[in-house]
């Protein structure tokens, strides 16, 4: 047994208990029966007397009377060291379910292991309470912001018809479908991010040719792409992997739509391959990368660089978070890097053999 924190101060404090107090009875009886015996002898019982004198009950009485507050004054000592922090913790308790989530306790000696323990479980516990409750009224806020721009156009085109301002003719149609179709891709993507945050995204597992999956979202977005000024340009592996192709080919869309929205038009570079019982999905474009400053948070939802807040062509905010979202349900991962060549490198990876989850939506 390791006599460690709490444990190795309880047992010191009794020592100097109990050391103390020998010390003292023995100390001060030797003093007691010297200076009795050469003041005045006669006030000691004798030899051969068992019962003691009334000078030495009184002596008794005192010396247990300092036994007591002696081992009262050290009790209390080590209780409020043990108390103290825990004390706190019940304080910053109370005032977490009243919802102040700043509240911290105080460790005070930091010698008593477990309950500095406590301390900072709590106040770790806090902090990511804390950390959560901003994360909730960001998300509450950039989903206000990201419905309330097409729901507005619809609204506004919607009652112009109403009230006779533009005929049915003179509706454009095509602007008011791109905006329902992106009121929907949102809802998808939240739907995909709240499914992963609960654990409970449906993966439909199965051995997949990826070069047929990618080549058929190449086929796609073609024409778009091509308008944009991008020339795809695919190396692709033909080694079967375990994945759910539908989620996959949502990360392929996300990747190459997040380039057509914030890249340099020119090559993007698209490959796959297998190494080390790990498959890596990369998308490569030609500038001009991202910040230092964002690339750690660039899979975070709704986190976009400065030139990209104010853009109207920007998207939801949500395409990367979707991305390392269905990367984490297959057991993977996701990263952003700068290319040699100056642009962004994203590579997905995750295991080439693996057992379907079963999860329900």
């Amino acid at each position: 047994m390791r006599f460690t924190g709490l444990n190795r101060q309880i047992i010191l404090s009794m020592s100097v208990l109990m050391v103390s107090s020998i010390l003292i009875i023995w100390i001060g009886s030797w003093m007691f029966f010297a200076i009795a015996f050469k003041i005045d002898p006669g006030m000691l019982s004798e030899p051969d007397d068992w019962s003691p004198s009334t000078v030495e009950w009184l002596w008794i009485f005192a010396i247990t009377i300092f036994g007591l507050l002696l081992a009262a004054f050290f009790a209390i000592k080590l209780a409020s060291r043990i108390l103290k922090p825990i004390n706190s913790v019940m304080d910053s308790v109370r005032r977490v379910a009243h919802g102040d989530l700043s509240a911290r306790a105080f460790a005070g000696d930091r010698s008593l292991g477990e309950t500095a323990m406590l301390v900072d479980d709590f106040n770790s516990m806090a902090e990511r309470l804390q950390r959560a409750a901003k994360e909730s009224e960001t998300w509450n806020a950039a989903i206000a912001h990201e419905l309330r721009t097409p729901v507005t156009i619809l609204r506004g085109t919607l009652q112009g018809v109403v009230d006779g301002v533009f005929k049915p003719e003179e509706v454009p149609f095509s602007s008011l479908l791109s905006q329902v179709e992106d009121l929907g891709r949102l809802i998808e993507d939240l739907r995909t991010l709240s499914l992963a945050d609960s654990g409970h995204m449906q993966l439909r597992m199965a051995w997949t040719d990826l070069t047929l999956e990618i080549e058929e979202v190449r086929r796609l977005l073609a024409p778009e792409m091509t308008a944009a000024g991008f020339t795809l340009q695919l190396h692709l592996s033909d080694h079967p992997v375990c994945c759910d192709a539908a989620r996959i080919r949502q990360i392929v869309l996300a990747l190459l739509d997040n380039a057509r929205r914030y890249a340099h038009p020119g090559l993007l570079r698209v490959r796959t391959r297998v190494q080390a019982g790990q498959y890596y999905l990369s998308v490569e474009d030609a500038g001009p990368g991202i910040a230092e400053d964002l690339a750690p948070h660039v899979f975070e939802a709704f986190r976009r660089g400065d030139s990209a807040r104010d853009d109207v062509s920007a998207g939801s905010g949500l395409g990367l978070a979707v991305v390392e979202a269905i990367a984490r349900a297959h057991g993977g991962s996701a990263v952003c890097t700068r290319a040699k060549a100056g642009g962004s490198l994203f590579t997905i990876k995750w295991p080439v053999e693996q057992d379907a989850p079963q999860h329900s939506a």
